[in-house]
């Protein structure tokens, strides 16, 4: 009975110092951002200033919005032609079909580096060359399969028998997809959607070697600024998207019950 107590104890301390590991540096972050020093000195003094210079920085302002554009544009790229491969790939058999699936996994797999480089030099040997199209191609290769390998394990629990009897009662092919297949499947469309935006708005290395000076995304722009001095502005844009994001996450999560009903 005393080693299970312990077990337990030691269960909880060791979920508490993972949860302090991923959030406190987060917390940090945030706080310091209401901060009057600039060089995270303490005592800590509250102040708004940062987020009032945040919106006079104007390289800050427009690669965020570049950044919110091309993972917005992204996505629905990558939803729609990912649910429709995912569908394909579930219905029919042919030749390949085993080797194409195979395939959807390199790229996850492949480092960002090797990719950034392979892009650069395809681009720039087709006449896409740099800048913000570019960034967009890159960012839909690499955020697809995400969406596809999300799209296709929600279909594994999908029964083909419903998609017959929907086709039985008379229903065309586009009625059994709106209305029998794409509801069942949409928690996982929705959690491609949210994989493909996370890893475009949070992609440095492909968007590092595909911009142009003038046309960078938002974390290529925080890490030039941090090259030339660190501002507490970078802390402000940061938390503001922290709140944003988890906000987006807990509303998705809540409305789709991707945690099941009780």
């Amino acid at each position: 009975m005393a080693t299970t107590r312990i077990l337990e104890w030691l269960g909880r301390l060791y979920i508490w110092v993972l949860l302090a590991f991923l959030y406190l540096p987060i917390i940090i972050m945030a706080l310091m951002s209401f901060n009057v020093s600039p060089f995270y000195q303490l005592p800590f003094e509250w102040t708004k200033e940062w987020y009032a210079s945040l919106w006079q920085n104007d390289q800050l302002i427009s690669a965020t919005w570049n950044s919110l554009e091309i993972a917005i544009i992204t996505t629905i790229i990558c939803v729609v032609l990912g649910s429709a491969a995912s569908l394909a790939l579930f219905r029919y058999e042919f030749r390949g079909k085993k080797f194409l699936q195979a395939l959807l996994f390199p790229p996850i797999a492949i480092p960002w580096l090797i990719t950034g480089t392979a892009m650069l030099i395809f681009f720039f040997g087709v006449g896409i060359g740099r800048g913000l199209f570019a960034i967009l191609l890159g960012h839909v290769a690499l955020a697809l399969p995400y969406v596809i390998v999300v799209v296709s394990a929600r279909l594994q629990t999908f029964a083909p028998e419903l998609e017959e009897a929907a086709r039985s009662l008379g229903a065309n092919q586009w009625q059994v997809t709106s209305r029998v297949t794409l509801p069942w499947i949409m928690p996982g469309v929705i959690a491609g959607g949210l994989f493909a935006f996370a890893v475009s708005f949070d992609q440095f290395v492909v968007s590092y070697f595909l911009s142009t000076p003038g046309q960078t995304t938002l974390p290529v722009e925080i890490y030039a600024a941090i090259r030339k001095g660190f501002t507490p502005e970078i802390n402000a844009v940061s938390t503001i998207i922290i709140v944003v994001s988890m906000a987006l996450m807990l509303l998705t999560a809540r409305f789709f019950k991707f945690g099941g009903e009780k």
